[in-house]
């Protein structure tokens, strides 16, 4: 069965690189939302087996947007990847406290992101 993902970050250029990593070389099916209000409302009308979910976005952050994915009982189930450009060992261990999925940091290869994503779901490829 194909995977579907939704995919949150503010940066149409990172969206488009998963996009077409997850697509091209994953074989899953991938929705973009450009901003993470964007992202809760297809998180609770379409059913994703996986969210990647970027850290820095105006208005709203990740953290947030994933407290409000945590919040609703149709979306707390499903995992979340986040992805940061921070590395700090503080930010993994609140990474780590929030009970996300795991994290990618950018920047990422685009021809392996597939695998990390796959690796930490624990799908087999």
């Amino acid at each position: 069965m194909t995977k579907h993902i939704l995919v949150i970050d503010d940066e149409a250029d990172i969206r488009d690189v998963i996009q077409m990593s997850l697509e091209g070389f994953g074989g899953w099916k991938v929705m973009q939302a450009s901003s993470p209000q964007q992202g809760l409302l297809k998180a609770k009308t379409e059913p994703f087996d996986a969210i990647i979910l970027d850290i820095s976005m105006p208005d709203m952050d990740g953290f947030e947007c994933f407290g409000h994915l945590q919040a609703d009982l149709n979306t707390q189930m499903i995992p979340v990847v986040l992805l940061t450009a921070k590395a700090l060992p503080s930010d993994r261990r609140r990474f780590a406290a929030m009970g996300v999925a795991g994290v990618i940091i950018k920047p990422f290869n685009s021809k392996q992101v597939w695998k990390q994503v796959a690796e930490i779901l624990g799908w087999n490829i």
